[in-house]
């Protein structure tokens, strides 16, 4: 599976985004998509996921500021993100899991895409 993620750039605090991530093959066939962000200096974490059966699952920090959705026939995933604040500036990348046979996982990655929030 190849990932294309795009959308991010520079936002004032309080601003929104809409990150994209196309990816090569269906996306229903992907039991779980989802956006991990990475800001310098610490470890990449999850953001937001969306499993192929509609669950979804947010960091604790978000607050209710974003949403993960997806658009199957574009085969691609989005995270829209409001209320930005400075601490979300990170790179955020598009993750892809698929099970395979016993507890088997391939997992993919895309390109990251910056965000920066600062006035």
């Amino acid at each position: 599976v190849q990932l294309q993620a795009s959308g991010g750039g520079l936002v004032q605090p309080g601003g929104s985004l809409r990150l994209s991530c196309a990816a090569s093959e269906s996306i229903l066939s992907i039991d779980l998509m989802g956006w991990y962000r990475q800001a310098p200096g610490k470890v990449r974490k999850l953001v937001a996921s969306l499993s192929s059966g509609g669950l979804t699952n947010y960091a604790d920090s978000l607050e209710g500021r974003f949403t993960i959705s997806r658009d199957n026939a574009e085969n691609t995933v989005f995270l829209q993100m409001n209320s930005l604040k400075p601490e979300d500036t990170a790179v955020y990348y598009c993750n892809a899991v698929r099970n395979g046979k016993g507890w088997t996982r391939y997992t993919y990655w895309g390109q990251g895409t910056q965000v920066t929030v600062s006035s």
